[in-house]
């Protein structure tokens, strides 16, 4: 398999205020050039998209091409689990959704202290070792957010899992609440093999400040500068494939040309690496990747991912804050302001960056309002 998986969770849409007006032909196009030049690795979960990424990866992929050219993964939504017959419904949804008769690559989703807890409680991991010995999946694993104990704790209990999905990327690689590195460490110690997420870091590896996109551009000219994050996290022992939200055809066709014929950062360039996340820890930018778990039931309509992305490249030289202000005003006309949060907390409780939501909106209201 080759090192880069398209994440079916950025997905290039019509509306930008709308998570299900996918452009479909750009995406049709997407889809075909990535299997075009030989990648295969498809990520979606239950969740995404509001609901609707296993739904338009039946349209554009399951139904156009045939089922031995692609391997397809998706999540079962441990946050949503209540009981224990929630796993079959939600199971059979996922198959009728994306039209296949198995999955590649089952994960439990997004597991911390609490998921684990209810995983636990209903016998999520036995779930999925009866759905692999039906036949239904092909190979099981979990996508973690949480510590390196944690992590140890889980690989330990449960040694039929056969991956895991992480979040890696030089950004977080020494950070203290994600902690890339040590979490990739665990990993290894059990000898597992590893799926990449967030290797770009929700965008913000992409678009970097002007001063860290100078130190990589004046080194490798020709080079995307999200390219370097994802060579980073392709080039870690042990890793499987790393996954790419992709946007636009743009940027499925940079990171394909680049990983087509895939060579990993010297140890040189990795130092570069790690220059530019000083430069970005010292703007004090809010750490957000857009995943948008926060979103989905907040009672005050609060567009937080975009609110944080505004504040973010209000604090960049090359943007200045008139137009930050401008966006977000005109944002306001439908959506909740950063001031009207209620503190509620259950953002909080859902955002895998473990980011003090709260706390970050009042300095987004201070700054954009």
């Amino acid at each position: 398999m080759k090192k880069l998986g398209f994440g079916f969770m950025r997905l290039p849409l019509l509306d930008g205020s709308d998570q299900k007006s996918f452009d479909k032909e750009q995406l049709c196009k997407m889809v075909d050039t990535f299997l075009e030049r030989g990648f295969t690795y498809f990520d979606t979960a239950y969740m995404y998209h509001e609901g609707y990424s296993e739904r338009v990866i039946k349209e554009v992929l399951v139904e156009r091409h045939k089922r031995d050219e692609y391997t397809l993964a998706t999540k079962l939504p441990t946050m949503m689990l209540k009981e224990a017959n929630d796993m079959e419904r939600i199971f059979n949804e996922q198959l009728d959704r994306t039209g296949v008769d198995y999955f590649d690559y089952y994960l439990l989703h997004c597991l911390n202290k609490d998921n684990y807890a209810t995983s636990e409680r209903l016998g999520a991991f036995e779930f999925v070792s009866d759905k692999k010995a039906q036949g239904k999946v092909k190979c099981m694993g979990f996508s973690f957010h949480d510590t390196p104990e944690l992590l140890d704790q889980i690989l330990t209990e449960h040694p039929e899992t056969e991956f895991v999905q992480l979040q890696i990327n030089y950004l977080d690689w020494e950070s203290e609440s994600v902690q890339s590195r040590r979490c990739y460490e665990i990993a290894r110690k059990h000898g597992k093999k590893i799926v990449i997420m967030e290797p770009v870091k929700g965008g913000a590896l992409a678009n970097v400040p002007p001063k860290a996109e100078k130190l990589l551009k004046d080194s490798l000219p020709n080079m995307s500068v999200s390219s370097w994050a994802i060579r980073f996290a392709a080039g870690l022992d042990d890793v499987m494939t790393v996954l790419s939200g992709m946007s636009n055809k743009q940027q499925l066709l940079d990171n394909t040309d680049y990983m087509q014929d895939f060579k990993p950062l010297s140890e040189s360039e990795i130092q570069k690496c790690m220059m530019v996340a000083d430069i970005i820890n010292d703007m004090n930018n809010v750490p957000c990747t857009a995943c948008r778990y926060c979103v989905e039931g907040c009672p005050m309509n609060i567009a937080i991912p975009e609110y944080f992305a505004m504040y973010n490249s209000a604090k960049k030289e090359s943007w200045g804050i008139d137009k930050q202000k401008k966006d977000y005003s005109e944002l306001n006309n439908t959506r909740g302001k950063a001031s009207d949060c209620v503190e509620c907390g259950q953002c909080e409780e859902h955002c895998p960056q473990h980011i003090n939501i709260i706390e970050r909106l009042k300095v987004v209201a201070e700054t954009l309002e």
